[in-house]
């Protein structure tokens, strides 16, 4: 598991808009508000499709 750091997630919405993004991606992860993170279960790919995923709806992973 990777966890990214994205600290431009604020809200409620904003954590909708990533689970969106990334259960479109097929990707299997988990998303923390509290720590403004997004943990992804999977490849190096896998992880690399999510960043690209969180870039194309404006948030920025770490």
């Amino acid at each position: 598991m990777t966890t990214l750091r994205v600290p431009d997630m604020h809200c409620e919405k904003c954590v909708a808009r990533i689970t969106n993004a990334l259960n479109g991606a097929g990707l299997k992860f988990s998303v923390s508000l509290e720590d403004k993170t997004v943990t992804v279960d999977g490849s190096a790919a896998d992880v690399e499709r999510a960043r690209a995923e969180l870039d194309d709806i404006g948030f920025t992973a770490e």
